[in-house]
């Protein structure tokens, strides 16, 4: 027993700065779950909560989610829900630290998971009944385990697969993690983890074949990329067939609504047409009208990628893409009211069902105003998070120029900087810039950035 006691006390003093940052993460979620009781809600929960008690594949979003939240159903509490997210959370700033702190000082480590573990918006992300916490987790734990002399590559594959079927955007992390092993010259691993991670997702994809008759594991791509070029699609330059010109705005690009809007609006000319937006014909030719506006224009769908991935950079935090949606990423002051369409009133319904009680949130103080002053002042901001991605090819170029000997293996920042850049620039470029998006890029930033701090001789 003595000797245990020795072992904690060495532990504690060699690391007690993460430790003492790590409380200080662990008590903001206690006072948020405190003051916003049992979760908060946001328009997708309702559809995530109606796979749930309906588990077949949905079109716009993946079931990963979902089914995380039918593993907790036993609990009946979406308290319980939030209270698993913000451990993630949790865990995602001690996986951070651990990887860093095992080749860089441990000052550095501390620094690099401060933000996830202290970022005010990040800790009401994990109290929003949504997909990014368990997305995020996943993602980090793939990318640190990929870090690893000996990497499990099943693992990491699963894991993989695993968030790809939390969020689509995963998709692209699997050929980065393997193009990642091959770098480092590990060609049978690469193989493996590439097994591993795609068979899970063809399984769903025979899933959501056998349940739509459609290829993919979503059936939305189309419509949100057709949302995407409407913020530049001129018609008059593209000519589209009549098919298709039935999908034009004639308005100028300037007077045009956020790109979201041409997806849910009731006047959206993707939504007026006959039957539901994501059918496969409906998606087909929205497919067809977003590819057609890049061919006949890629500047200007380069430029307006580089518009809204700028939005990621900005100092401040502007209201976007409306003061609804904006709104949602704030901690509340008084409970929000019950969702108004019928989609969302069923999944209101069900919600009741997982809770056996009421859903609405209980906004009590004064834990609730903590929180809100709290919000005003900590976060991390889109400028600073532009530094930290500068800073792993900035160093990287210095040494080089600095005529530092290259490593025979690729150096350990790459991985997350790359994953880190994958999350940030994939969701402007097929869909739109969304504050929550930003936030599962963090830890990935900020660990790239802190391992270049390691020393370039070393092995």
């Amino acid at each position: 027993m003595r000797e245990v006691v020795r072992v904690a006390g060495r532990f504690v003093r060699r690391h007690r700065w993460f430790l003492g940052v790590l409380a200080a993460g662990a008590l903001l979620r206690v006072v948020t779950m405190l003051g916003f009781r049992p979760a908060l809600w946001f328009p997708d929960s309702y559809t995530y909560i109606v796979t749930v008690f309906h588990p077949r594949p949905d079109l716009v979003r993946p079931a990963g989610y979902s089914m995380f939240v039918k593993l907790l159903e036993p609990f009946h509490s979406f308290g319980a829900v939030v209270a698993v997210q913000h451990l993630l959370g949790l865990a995602t700033g001690a996986l951070v630290y651990w990887a860093a702190a095992r080749r860089v000082r441990r000052w550095a480590a501390v620094l690099a998971s401060a933000p996830v573990l202290l970022d005010a918006y990040q800790v009401e992300l994990e109290h929003l009944l949504v997909s990014d916490t368990l997305f995020m987790f996943l993602v980090v734990l793939a990318v640190v385990l990929a870090l690893a002399d000996r990497p499990k590559v099943v693992t990491i594959g699963l894991l993989l697969a695993a968030a790809t079927l939390t969020r689509t955007v995963g998709l692209p992390l699997i050929a980065l993690l393997a193009g990642w092993f091959l770098l480092r010259r590990q060609v049978r691993p690469a193989v493996v983890m590439l097994a591993a991670a795609l068979v899970p997702v063809v399984a769903y994809g025979a899933w959501f074949y056998a349940t739509y008759q459609r290829v993919g594991i979503v059936g939305a791509n189309g419509v949100f990329l057709y949302a995407r070029t409407m913020s530049f699609a001129d018609c008059e330059r593209m000519d589209p067939p009549p098919d298709l010109r039935v999908l034009c705005d004639p308005r100028p690009p300037e007077q045009r609504p956020p790109s979201q809007e041409y997806i849910w609006a009731k006047d959206a000319p993707l939504v007026k047409l006959p039957g539901i937006t994501f059918t496969r014909e409906t998606d087909a030719l929205a497919g067809r009208f977003a590819l057609l506006a890049v061919r006949s224009q890629p500047l200007d769908y380069a430029g307006s990628v580089l518009s809204e991935l700028g939005r990621s950079f900005v100092w401040g935090r502007p209201v976007y893409p409306d003061q609804e949606i904006y709104g949602y990423y704030q901690f509340p002051s008084v409970s929000p009211p019950p969702p108004g369409r019928y989609p969302a009133r069923h999944g209101a319904e069900l919600a009741r069902r997982y809770e056996r009680g009421e859903i609405g949130t209980r906004v009590a103080e004064p834990y609730a105003g903590w929180m809100r002053a709290y919000q005003d002042v900590a976060r991390l901001p889109g400028t600073a998070l532009l530094v930290i991605l500068l800073v792993p090819p900035a160093v990287a170029a210095r040494r080089r120029w600095s005529g530092t000997r290259a490593a025979t293996r690729p150096a350990p920042w790459l991985a997350p900087w790359a994953a880190a850049v994958v999350l940030l620039v994939t969701p402007p470029a097929v869909a739109e810039f969304d504050y929550r998006y930003v936030l599962p890029v963090v830890p990935l930033a900020c660990l790239a950035a802190a391992l270049t701090c390691r020393n370039p001789q070393s092995s």
